[in-house]
C-alpha cells in the first residue's frame, strides 16, 4: 500500500472502536514476531523486548514525561523509540526515532505487513492495537537502546501492557475517560497502577490519597520498589513552562535512574533546555499560547501556568472541546484567567458543537462574554482584534488544528479516540 492508502485503512479500523483488553494485542505481536517482522520474547503474560522499556501511564503530564526522557536519552546518545499518542497534526508523529517520525514508507510497509497478517481476524485488532505493533515493528527494524510508551486509555488492559517493561511510571491521576476507566479516582486508578509489574521498580509523581493507596496496594501485591517523588527539578531551565513541568522533570529523571539508564547531570541539563514538545503551553508569538488542556485538572494547571507568566493579565481564551470531555469544569477552571471566550466550530466530529459550550460558558460563575465563530481562522481573527493575550486551548485535537492553520500546513486525517 502507498502510504495514504495505508493510513486510509488504519484509519478505517475506528470502526471497531476502542477495545481495551490484552489478547488481541498479544496475538498480533506473536505473529510479527513468528514472521520475522519483530523481535522480541513471546510468553505467556509479558512480551519481553530486547531494549530497556519505559513505560508510562497517568491522566495528565504522561506525554510530558515521556519527551523528557527522550530528550535526555537522546542527549547522551542513546538511540530512542518514542511512542506516544494522540498526534497534533500527522499519524508519524506517534512514532518518533531518534526525535525523528518515522518515515511514510516505513508506516505504509509496516501497516501492509500487519494488514496482511490480520485480515481475517475475528475480533480484528483495533486502530490503537496496530499502531502499538507498528511502533513495536519499526523500533525493532531500527536497532534502538531504549523504548518510552505511553500508554493509550488506562494502562492494565491498555495495548502497550503487553510488553515487559524495566520500569512503571504513573503521573498525576485525575477524572478521564471515565466512560471506560470508571466513575472513582479510586477505579480509574486501580486501571493506571495496572501497569505495575512483579519486581518492577515504580516511580509516581504524589498523587491523592485514594490513588496513592491503590499505587501502594498494587506495588505490594507485586513486591515491586516504589518511589513517589515529591520534589521538583530546578536545577537547571526545562524547556516547557508550569511548575507541574519541574515535577514532571523530577519524575522522569528519577525513571531514568530506576531504569538503570546511564545518564549524567550535564546530558540532563541538555535534555530539558532544548525539549521540544508543541502544545503544552506553546509560545506562539509575543502573545499568543497553545496549550492541549482538555480536562479539569489540566485546565487549572494551565491557569496556573498563566499567572506564573503574565501575572494578573486576563486571556482571549479561544476554546474547543470535545463533546465526551467535562465542559462545564474546563470552562470554570479557565474562567479564573479569561477576559472573554472564543468559540471556534472545529474539523473534528468528536467536537462539543459551540453553540453547546456557550450554553455552558453563560452560566459560569463568573460569566465571561463570549461569542462564537465559524472557522479556527475567523476565531483567530477575532481574537487578534483584542488588546488581551491570547490562549488557545481545550483539546490537543483543536491544538493540532490550530498549529496546522498557522504553519499553512495540509489538514491530517480524522483524529481517533485515543
Amino acid at each position: 500500500m502507498t502510504y495514504r492508502k495505508a493510513l486510509a485503512w488504519l484509519y478505517s479500523l475506528q470502526r471497531f472502536g476502542i477495545k481495551l483488553g490484552l489478547e488481541n494485542i498479544r496475538k498480533l505481536l506473536d505473529e510479527l514476531s513468528r514472521s520475522g517482522g519483530f523481535q522480541a520474547a513471546v510468553g505467556d503474560l509479558e512480551i519481553a523486548l530486547p531494549w530497556k522499556v519505559i513505560h508510562v501511564a497517568g491522566t495528565n503530564g504522561k506525554g510530558s514525561v515521556c519527551a523528557m526522557i527522550d530528550s535526555i536519552c537522546r542527549a547522551r546518545g542513546y538511540r530512542i523509540g518514542l511512542f506516544t499518542s494522540p498526534h497534533l497534526i500527522t499519524f508519524r508523529e506517534r512514532i518518533r526515532l531518534n526525535g525523528e517520525m518515522i518515515s511514510e514508507e516505513a508506516a505504509a510497509n509496516g501497516l501492509t505487513t500487519i494488514r496482511n497478517l490480520v485480515a481475517d481476524w475475528d475480533p480484528h485488532p483495533t486502530f490503537f492495537e496496530v499502531t502499538t505493533a507498528l511502533a513495536l515493528k519499526c523500533f525493532s527494524e531500527a536497532n534502538i537502546d531504549v523504548v518510552i510508551l505511553e500508554t493509550g486509555i488506562g494502562g492494565r488492559l491498555d495495548a502497550t501492557n503487553a510488553i515487559q517493561s524495566d520500569v512503571s511510571v504513573i503521573t498525576q491521576i485525575d477524572f478521564d475517560h471515565k466512560e471506560w476507566l470508571g466513575n472513582t479516582l479510586a477505579e480509574i486508578a486501580s486501571e493506571k497502577a495496572g501497569i505495575i509489574k512483579p519486581g518492577i521498580p515504580v516511580v509516581s509523581v504524589p498523587q491523592r490519597p485514594e490513588p496513592e493507596k491503590i499505587i501502594r496496594e498494587r506495588a505490594a501485591d507485586c513486591e515491586a520498589p516504589l518511589q513517589f517523588v515529591n520534589e521538583s527539578y530546578d536545577s537547571s531551565p526545562i524547556a516547557l513552562r508550569g511548575h507541574h513541568q519541574k515535577q514532571n522533570a523530577a519524575v522522569a529523571i528519577a525513571a531514568l535512574r530506576a531504569a538503570e539508564i546511564d545518564v549524567d547531570e550535564s546530558t540532563i541539563v541538555r535534555g530539558l533546555a532544548t525539549l521540544d514538545w508543541p502544545a503544552r503551553f506553546q509560545k506562539w508569538d509575543e502573545r499568543t499560547i497553545i496549550d492541549g488542556a482538555h480536562n479539569p485538572a489540566a485546565a487549572r494547571a494551565l491557569a496556573e501556568t498563566w499567572r506564573e507568566v503574565f501575572g494578573d493579565q486576563r486571556a482571549t481564551v479561544v476554546l474547543a472541546v470535545l463533546s465526551d470531555k467535562d465542559l462545564r469544569g474546563i470552562c470554570e477552571a479557565l474562567a479564573a484567567i479569561g477576559d472573554s471566550m472564543i468559540l471556534p466550530r472545529i474539523r473534528s466530529a468528536r467536537a462539543a458543537a459551540p453553540e453547546d459550550l456557550a450554553k455552558v460558558v453563560s452560566t459560569i460563575t463568573p460569566p465571561l462574554p463570549y461569542s462564537i465563530a465559524s472557522t479556527v481562522a475567523d476565531a483567530l481573527a477575532l481574537a487578534h482584534a483584542k488588546p488581551n493575550p491570547i490562549l488557545i486551548t481545550g483539546s490537543l485535537h483543536f491544538a493540532g488544528e490550530v498549529l496546522a492553520d498557522l504553519r499553512g500546513e495540509p489538514a491530517a486525517f480524522e483524529e481517533c479516540a485515543q
